[in-house]
């Protein structure tokens, strides 16, 4: 049972393996192809009359060993319109065009893919001409009035967009338009006969191909035999308003078969009356309803129409009402005029026709006037809208309405300033009235002289004038003044009073205390001031900084800047800054310089005292310590200045100085101390010995003198006069050596001793006669 089978399986086996290989053979030399171009042909040419076969031939430019995948598309007008993919040997696609119609006219082009390797040719353009003539036909030639017929128009061998056209002789009655190549429709015709044909368009965009006339066909359309009448009584034109107008519509002929009839009268788009077959309508004849009537019949699809001009008489014409003035001002009369220009005199008189005022719909005149009417006094309330009727023969017409707006004399104007007012610099300022009706006309004066002038017209329009001042009392020169009624005088303003902005000058910076008393450790004021108008701003700044130290606004002229604690780092430059709303100024620079505290200068001179003090003090403690040594071996001697002077007293001192008075039974004596300083021992150490003989030895001595017996002698002299005698010892030290280079003597001389004065002087000068002039 398994036995048959087995064949089969190896016969699909192989069938298989054979398919296999095919396809490795199929994909081999698709992978070897060789594609380089597409090229597009049509045949027999690109220009072909109707009915003829084209041939679109798209062709692949393609080397290859085996079979291809191929994919061939063809566009006609960019728009795809076959496409077919081969995996044969071929190399070239033929697209047949069967019968080409002109619908078939446009740019062909052929896209190809092989291996996915996409190529196109170029557009060839095929053009078709001729069209089949069209053909129309009717479902029958003969109907009645009302009825429809259907019509056909075929071109049964066309093809594409088709617009289709009916005819009635040479006027259109209907188009449509297809995708196909005929159309049906129905029509409907008045009675008689017509001759009907047809024609058509193909669309080719941009533009479209049209065809022949097709054949003529006469269809014939039995009228019915009824008729609409209008008729209008009174007869004739001279229909006059108040007369009775009657107007009737009915049909007149074979009403046998008037089923469905139906009548109507109108005028214009005013359905006046309706009926079967009869429609009236009477009125009371008005100006206003002269016109054309109409009379429609219809009964089914027919329509039939008739007309009648309707001409009516006035009999007085519409009133006409009017006002003097035509501008009127409050608390100004006012005349209102109604009268009908036109009557019918062979009906009326003028004094028939009756008239009356109406104001917003309210009756001013109760009973019916002569048409003028006088408002005595206009004031605000009388504005409003006016109108008025005339009555004649129970005929009423009203005249158009009247708007009456009594004008509101121009109140005092205003003149402002609409901008900031600075001096020097142009402004604008505005008159205007609160109350007023316009046109207004505004006119700026400048004391006696006028300005400018400008007139509002619109509600929204101000009265603008630029004006500049050169001082800020200028701007009570400027008035102005407003008029809107000519007939009575103008209305001025008071004075421009308005706020003036002076533009800052002359700034100045001021410092408190003055310059040469700024000091450490005290306030220092900064004071800024300008000439100008308030509010000021003031912006103290100091050189090399460019933010501003502070700043402040001010209404007053001036400002300052308090600086506490002012230090040396408070030393530079300053100036200040002031602006206002007109400008902008700047101070000249003021230098501070901060001087020294006094508790400072007085701390560096106690400072420096005291150490001018401490340097005095080591050196006399130095001094007195290299003396001290010297004087430890010296001696003070008292001896007489002079060896011819017998009277005298020597004292010899040491480390101290020693006074010796005479006795004092001597009597007055004058007293002259010397003190000798001896040099020291040879005894003491070198370096006493070298100073010693490097200097000599001052030897102090006090001399006592007996007062002289004679007083006579001395001249008499007040107070007490010292008299010095210096007497230096000799350089070795020794007494022996003695000479006199100059001792120092101290004479007290009383004025009440003169003797004793003139002893000294006496002894002193036997000295010097005595001893050596010492040589330094």
């Amino acid at each position: 049972m398994w036995e048959p089978q087995q064949p089969s399986v190896r016969m699909v086996t192989r069938l298989l393996l054979l398919t296999s290989v095919l396809f490795s053979t199929c994909q081999v030399a698709e992978s070897h192809a060789l594609f380089t171009g597409v090229t597009l042909t049509l045949e027999p040419s690109n220009a072909v009359s109707q009915g003829t076969n084209v041939t679109v031939r798209c062709q692949a430019l393609v080397s290859s060993a085996g079979f291809l995948n191929s994919k061939y598309t063809i566009y006609k007008d960019n728009t795809e319109v076959h496409t077919e993919s081969i995996t044969t040997a071929a190399d070239n696609l033929i697209y047949s065009l069967r019968m080409a119609r002109v619908a078939n006219t446009g740019k062909y082009k052929c896209k190809v893919n092989i291996n996915d390797k996409e190529l196109s040719s170029k557009s060839e353009k095929l053009t078709v001409t001729g069209l089949q003539t069209p053909v129309l036909s009717v479902n029958k030639h003969v109907f009645s009035e009302g009825e429809e017929v259907t019509v056909w128009c075929k071109a049964p061998e066309e093809s594409g967009t088709i617009v289709f056209y009916f005819y009635d002789d040479s006027k259109e009655l209907y188009e449509e338009r297809v995708n196909a190549n005929h159309v049906e429709t129905r029509l409907r015709f008045n009675a008689g006969d017509h001759r009907l044909h047809c024609d058509y368009r193909v669309i080719l965009l941009p533009d479209s191909v049209p065809s022949n006339a097709s054949n003529n066909v006469v269809v014939t359309v039995k009228g019915l035999f009824i008729t609409p009448i209008i008729s209008v009584r009174p007869h004739g034109s001279m229909i006059i308003e108040g007369d009775n107008l009657d107007i009737s519509c009915s049909v007149s002929g074979n009403l046998q078969n008037s089923s469905g009839l139906k009548v109507y009268l109108t005028k214009g788009s005013n359905l006046l009356s309706t009926g079967q077959s009869k429609a009236n309508h009477s009125i009371r004849a008005l100006a206003n309803h002269s016109g054309v009537f109409q009379c429609t019949l219809e009964m089914g699809n027919v329509i039939k129409q008739a007309t009648e001009n309707v001409m009516i008489t006035e009999l007085f014409s519409q009133p006409v009402l009017t006002m003097y003035p035509t501008e009127v001002f409050e608390r100004e009369k006012i005349t209102l005029t109604c009268k009908s220009t036109n009557y019918s005199s062979d009906r009326i008189s003028a004094s028939d026709v009756k008239y009356s005022i109406y104001k917003d719909n309210y009756t001013l005149t109760p009973g019916s006037f002569n048409g003028i009417y006088v408002v005595p006094v206009a004031v605000r309330n009388s504005s409003g809208i006016y109108s008025c009727k005339a009555d004649a023969r129970m005929i009423s017409k009203y005249s158009a309405e009247l708007p009456v707006q009594a004008k509101v004399p121009v109140s005092k104007p205003e003149i402002t300033a609409i901008s900031r007012v600075i001096v020097g610099k142009p402004f604008k300022v505005r008159c205007h009235s609160d109350r007023g009706s316009l046109p207004i006309e505004y006119t700026l004066w400048k004391k006696y002289s006028k300005v400018n002038s400008t007139t509002v017209q619109q509600p929204h329009h101000q009265a603008i004038f630029p004006i500049t001042i050169q001082h800020y009392s200028d701007t009570q020169d400027y008035k102005c003044e407003a008029r809107n009624n000519p007939k009575i005088d103008v209305v001025v303003s008071n004075k421009l009073n308005t706020t003036v902005t002076v533009p800052l000058s002359n700034p100045g910076l001021s410092v408190v205390p003055d310059l040469l008393e700024v000091t450490e450790g005290n306030e220092m004021y900064l004071i800024c001031g300008v000439e100008g108008s308030p509010p000021v701003t003031f912006k103290w700044y100091r050189r090399g900084n460019v933010q501003p130290l502070f700043t402040t606004t001010s209404t007053q002229s001036s400002a300052s800047h308090q600086i506490k604690q002012v230090g040396n780092e408070h030393s530079g430059t300053y100036y200040c800054e002031a602006i206002n709303y007109a400008n902008t100024v700047q101070s000249q620079p003021v230098t501070v310089d901060v001087k020294m505290a006094m508790w400072k200068k007085g701390l560096i001179v106690a400072c420096c005292l005291l150490v001018v003090a401490v340097l005095v003090l080591a050196c006399v403690l130095r001094y007195n310590s290299k003396r001290g040594k010297r004087e430890n071996a010296a001696e003070l001697s008292v001896k007489p200045s002079s060896p011819k002077s017998d009277d005298s007293l020597t004292v010899s001192l040491t480390h101290s100085t020693m006074e010796v008075y005479n006795p004092p039974e001597v009597g007055v004596d004058a007293a002259v101390s010397v003190w000798s300083e001896r040099p020291v021992d040879p005894g003491s150490d070198g370096e006493s010995s070298a100073a010693s003989n490097n200097e000599p030895d001052v030897e102090y001595t006090e001399v006592v003198h007996r007062q002289p017996v004679d007083p006579a002698r001395v001249p008499l002299r007040k107070g007490t006069e010292t008299v010095y005698s210096e007497v230096q010892n000799s350089p070795t030290g020794a007494p022996g050596d003695h000479y006199d280079y100059g001792s120092v003597e101290y004479a007290d001389l009383n004025g009440d001793q003169p003797e004793v004065n003139q002893a000294l002087l006496e002894v002193n000068h036997q000295d010097h006669h005595d001893l050596p002039v010492p040589v330094e």
